[in-house]
């Protein structure tokens, strides 16, 4: 009897996986959809960037992106926002991209909380004891 209710049960449990999982292939066609969007985004940001930037400058934000890629994509969230505004006059020099990057770890440090730990000083501890053996 413990054997066909273990069948039983594993039975339900295979059809109810196989539900979900068909479930999930009809959502997985929004997924190359969802793929597309992205990829049209990421298109249409490299296209503006493009047209904003001098390569000197375009090349830094690579190597930037390199090592961290939040702050590159920072970076090129406010480029891209200059830019629709109207408010780049030409194009984006190694320079003023620095500038750009000194004003966004500024905005970053002054958001993040920092952590301060206060001691007290001139207190006992245990391993102070040990100093007399």
């Amino acid at each position: 009897m413990a054997d066909a209710d273990l069948e039983e049960i594993r039975k339900a449990r295979l059809a109810q996986l196989q539900q979900q999982s068909g479930a999930g292939g009809g959502g997985s066609q929004d997924g190359p959809q969802e793929d597309q969007r992205k990829q049209q985004e990421a298109d249409a940001r490299a296209s503006i960037l493009s047209q904003i930037l001098l390569p000197e400058a375009a090349d830094r934000l690579g190597r930037i992106r390199l090592v961290k890629e939040s702050r590159a994509v920072d970076v090129e969230n406010r480029l891209i926002v200059l830019a629709r505004s109207g408010q780049l006059r030409s194009k984006v020099t190694e320079e003023q991209l620095k500038e750009l990057l000194g004003a966004v770890k500024e905005n970053n440090e002054k958001s993040e909380e920092k952590i301060v730990v206060s001691r007290r000083k001139g207190g006992w501890d245990e391993d102070d004891d040990l100093f007399g053996l």
